[in-house]
């Protein structure tokens, strides 16, 4: 593989921002130091002006194959992720057929090797009925992220809520559960009351029916059964001030058996933008009133929400028309999701420090990811160069999304990623592309 040399670039890495030179050979970071001298062999970047961050790792995406291709695929989401600095994902098993097998679950291994521009790893499914099936990764625990439990219906349908289920995975599992938390018979009672007084449903009342008790019960109920047997449990897209009262920021990261994530659409959008963007923006946890993205960002940064991510899911455009009751939830967001932080970084809302910390660093020891999520040496050189200087404004023209859509178009960043290495291989620079490599499976320190 080629050698790159970042000279005198501004690295940013575990709370510090540093004028350093960084040496990529052989997949990994050689060496980082004030002063790298190698002339021979190696292709020089001049970093004066420019930062270098380690790759965005997105702990919760939907690519959406095998079986909804028509909306995306593992390569064209890929693409769009280290177009947006994402050099590592975590995929949600409700594809088709949903990843309820180890086999199914391979399969989709299978297609990332040969397709994906990211490194990957792919959740194990459960269902009321594949408990069992879903334990085997048990002794797969340095290979798979770990469990995904939808405990309130999305798209897919895979609903867990036989407590049964429930109490077998959390008490047998080895692995970090992740969830995806709302009540089930809250969010049918508050449908039934809107239907009645209205007699019909339109957008805005989506969070209202997905509301804030729906989570908070949800989350609380995860969050007993994980502490009743010790489980390593993830509350995936938090999005209500409400639940922020459910977790703590006494321990360090690593020390922590229950962890939260925030969602950069929580963080970004709020009930007031339905108005604009009606169903563009509905999504599972909805959007909801502007006091929880108040919320959400203070304990972002007091660290009661441990990660950033984006829970991409897009659809096909046609799929997120009225009426309401078909309108498809989910939205696409990982070409755009650093650009964004990076724009609240512009807006003094987060240090550089803070974004990589919640977007690389946490994620990797959330999910004791091996030898990624940070800039050091023997580290694989998974690293994104950053223009802080030059906008960038979101246009059909520039999204790489195969549905072709988002609902940040016409909104310019102050910020553009300029280079996305994954695993020393330099894939994406100034619009250019070399796809001569895939990405590689994510391995865990377990």
């Amino acid at each position: 593989m080629q050698k790159y040399l970042f000279k005198n670039i501004q690295v940013v890495n575990e709370g510090q921002i540093s004028t350093l030179d960084v040496l990529i050979d052989n997949e990994r970071i050689e060496k980082v130091a004030r002063l790298i001298n190698i002339k021979e062999n190696v292709i020089e970047i001049n970093g004066e002006g420019k930062f270098l961050l380690p790759g965005v790792i997105d702990d919760q995406v939907h690519f959406r194959e095998p079986g909804l291709t028509h909306k995306a695929t593992i390569y064209t989401e890929s693409k769009a992720a280290v177009a947006g600095g994402i050099t590592s994902f975590m995929e949600m098993p409700n594809t088709v057929p949903n990843a309820l097998t180890i086999d199914l679950l391979e399969d989709k291994y299978t297609i990332a090797a040969n397709t994906s521009l990211a490194n990957y790893s792919f959740f194990m499914g459960v269902s009321n009925d594949n408990a069992d099936e879903a334990l085997r990764v048990n002794g797969l625990k340095d290979k798979i992220c770990g469990i995904k439990i939808f405990m309130g219906s999305s798209t897919g349908n895979m609903l867990v809520d036989r407590y049964t289920t429930l109490e077998k995975i959390f008490s047998e599992s080895e692995v970090l559960i992740a969830t995806h938390c709302e009540d089930e018979k809250i969010i049918a009672a508050n449908a039934a009351r809107i239907l009645k007084e209205k007699g019909y449903y339109s957008v805005s009342d989506h969070p209202l029916i997905r509301d804030a008790e729906a989570c908070f019960e949800s989350s609380l109920s995860a969050i007993q059964l994980a502490k009743k047997f010790d489980t390593r449990l993830h509350i995936l897209h938090i999005s209500t001030e409400k639940e922020l009262q459910l977790f703590s920021n006494m321990l360090p990261l690593k020390e922590k058996r229950i962890t939260a994530e925030v969602c950069v659409h929580h963080l970004h959008f709020t009930s007031d933008d339905y108005a604009a963007l009606g169903y563009k923006i509905k999504c599972n946890p909805a959007i909801k009133a502007p006091n929880n993205k108040a919320a959400l960002w203070e304990a972002l940064l007091d660290d009661r929400l441990d990660v950033i991510a984006t829970d991409h899911a897009p659809h096909a455009l046609s799929e997120k028309e009225p009426p309401y009751e078909k309108a498809h939830s989910g939205l696409p967001l990982v070409q755009h999701s650093l650009p964004l932080m990076l724009h609240y970084h512009k807006q003094g809302k987060i240090s550089l420090e803070k974004i990589v910390q919640k977007m690389s660093h946490a994620v990797a020891d959330c999910f004791q990811i091996k030898d990624r999520g940070y800039i050091q040496e023997g580290y694989f050189a998974d690293l994104v160069m950053v223009d802080m200087n030059t906008a960038n404004t979101v246009s059909k023209q520039n999204i790489l999304y195969k549905c072709g859509w988002s609902p940040l178009e016409g909104f310019t960043f102050p910020a553009t990623i300029e280079k996305t290495f994954v695993n020393g291989h330099l894939v994406y620079g100034n619009d250019m592309w070399n796809e001569s490599l895939k990405g590689k499976r994510l391995s865990f320190d377990r």
